[in-house]
């Protein structure tokens, strides 16, 4: 299963959502990886912390290569870099991806990644994709790569607007590029129950019949610790009330695929 993760606004918990949940599918016994395609590096910072000297090759050097006449065969797991987390790995984002970007989109190097990814679905059970907050060149290509696609949302109208037109753009490329992509679900994220301006929007676009999924996460300060220690929250503190919130959640998505 490929999953990614996506909003075209930032701050919405992208990265916070991918690791912790892609930590819960390892710590179930799972073969499973992260593939960090943001330039900001945030779920490879989230993994690895000081860890990010020993990368060899990441996902920049792997679509770097797609451009090249010469290019080199290499495995798929080349690029890959396991963490200290048992049966948690990443491939790992650079700045070199902002620079890459305007070359491969002229290449027309759209289905590299997807091609890349199938190779990678033989030794991992879960991959679980992280996006820069646009719909660029390398969103497209995890939407392209991806079987689900799951949406946070952070409960404001700014943020509702955007999602009414990312849904619309990942039909598009359903329709386009990839029949299989499916929206899992829409992640509340950063939830406060009690403020009225988050329950009236959710409730909003329940009433919509948007897939917004029933277990929302709430909003804690411990998230900053565990950027911090570079500990996904589910390791770090997993009695939290937002680790049993992410617990929940994956244990959700898990009966969906089943």
């Amino acid at each position: 299963m490929i999953r990614v993760v996506f909003n075209q606004k930032g701050g919405v918990g992208k990265s916070t959502i991918t690791c912790n949940l892609a930590a819960l599918a390892a710590a179930s016994g799972q073969r499973t990886l992260v593939v960090d395609l943001d330039a900001q590096g945030n779920s490879t910072r989230y993994l690895l912390g000081a860890d990010q000297a020993g990368v060899e090759l990441g996902i920049a050097d792997f679509f770097e290569e797609t451009l090249s006449y010469r290019l080199r065969s290499r495995a798929a797991a080349e690029y890959v870099t396991p963490t200290r987390f048992e049966n948690l790995c990443v491939v790992a984002a650079s700045p070199k991806l902002g620079d890459l970007q305007t070359k491969l989109e002229t290449k027309l190097k759209i289905y590299k990644l997807a091609e890349w990814l199938g190779q990678l679905k033989k030794e991992f059970a879960e991959i679980w994709i992280d996006t820069p907050p646009a719909l660029n060149f390398y969103t497209l290509s995890a939407l392209i790569a991806a079987d689900r696609c799951l949406v946070p949302f952070d409960c404001d109208d700014f943020s509702r607007q955007a999602l009414y037109r990312l849904l619309e753009n990942v039909d598009e490329i359903r329709a386009d590029h990839n029949k299989k992509l499916k929206v899992e679900g829409i992640v509340v994220n950063q939830f406060n129950a009690r403020s009225n301006l988050p329950t009236r929007v959710v409730e909003e676009l329940i009433a919509e019949k948007l897939p917004v999924l029933p277990q929302y996460l709430s909003s804690s300060i411990k998230v900053k610790e565990s950027h911090e220690a570079a500990k996904p929250l589910v390791y770090l503190d997993p009695g939290h009330k937002l680790a049993q919130e992410y617990r929940a959640l994956y244990e959700l998505l898990a009966r969906k695929k089943r």
